[in-house]
């Protein structure tokens, strides 16, 4: 089982040092927010918690670009795979979205993933003139499109919403990039066994996580795609503390990679406290399993 630390709740200065962190204890991976900005008013829901909250909560925390913060962290560590978790991938141009992504994976020794998610936000698609509606659609023909795109062939792709002659783009990593599906929702789902290289949640409990994955697992047979074995799971159970409660998550539900805030979701926290935490999960964790 590996292990992927979640930065929903640090503060962008200190990523780096985290990052370092979370190698040294070992750690395989890193995600982080993504948020392009906080819209005055909105008429969505957020699908995941309280609303009133998350909106107070992306009111108060400036939010760097993803693929920003994982070039930062990319260049102090070795090892340690970065994705957004998730971006919102529809609200972005895929070409150049591509470019980005099979840039950062060339520079960092083929590190990266996607971690591909719709935004719950209307305003994200309407202030960048995308239709908010379509999103769906949108997201199935975005993640054909960088794949083709970051194969390293001549690649075209016509469409009502994208629509470009043959082009190569290079370079590109030598291994396609993990595109790891997020969302809950029935569609979501759907998406991450037909289309993803895997799935992540977002903050649950074990029972839920449970539901999630039993849904997944039933939809990658009947898409045929239950027999990949790199199938990745990316499973957040917020009440998850100890090495038995983790190959728990391994063990009965299969999840693959344990989404951790190893300090809890206070973003308060001080850095030299948040670093304590990490070496801890490490050690009592980590190393334990």
């Amino acid at each position: 089982m590996r292990f992927t630390l979640q930065l929903g709740f640090a503060r962008h200065p200190d990523f780096q040092a985290i990052a370092r962190g979370a190698e040294a204890a070992g750690f395989s991976s890193i995600g982080m927010p993504d948020s392009f900005f906080f819209p005055e008013h909105t008429e969505s829901k957020y699908p995941y918690a309280d609303t009133t909250m998350i909106r107070e909560y992306l009111s108060a925390l400036p939010l760097i670009e993803p693929l920003v913060c994982m070039s930062w962290m990319a260049a102090v560590t070795q090892r340690i795979r970065l994705y957004p978790s998730v971006l919102k991938v529809p609200t972005r141009q895929p070409l150049v979205l591509a470019k980005a992504l099979s840039s950062l994976a060339v520079l960092c020794g083929e590190r990266i993933l996607l971690g591909a998610g719709l935004s719950p936000w209307k305003e994200d698609f309407s202030y960048n003139g995308v239709d908010f509606d379509k999103r769906g659609k949108l997201m199935d023909e975005c993640i054909v499109i960088l794949r083709g795109a970051m194969s390293g062939q001549f690649f075209e792709y016509h469409s009502e919403n994208y629509d470009f002659g043959r082009m190569r783009m290079q370079p590109v990593p030598s291994r396609p990039i993990p595109i790891i599906v997020g969302g809950h929702s029935q569609p979501a789902l759907a998406r991450a066994a037909r289309l993803g290289d895997g799935w992540v949640s977002a903050n649950t409990d074990f029972a839920t996580l449970s539901g999630l994955i039993k849904q997944l697992q039933a939809l990658r047979k009947q898409f045929g795609t239950e027999q990949r074995r790199d199938f990745e799971i990316h499973g957040f159970d917020m009440a998850a503390r100890s090495a038995a409660d983790f190959r728990r998550l391994h063990q009965e539900l299969g999840v693959t990679d344990a989404c951790v805030a190893p300090w809890g979701f206070d973003i308060a926290l001080p850095l030299g406290a948040q670093l304590d935490a990490v070496r801890r999960f490490g050690d009592e964790v980590i190393g334990r399993m």
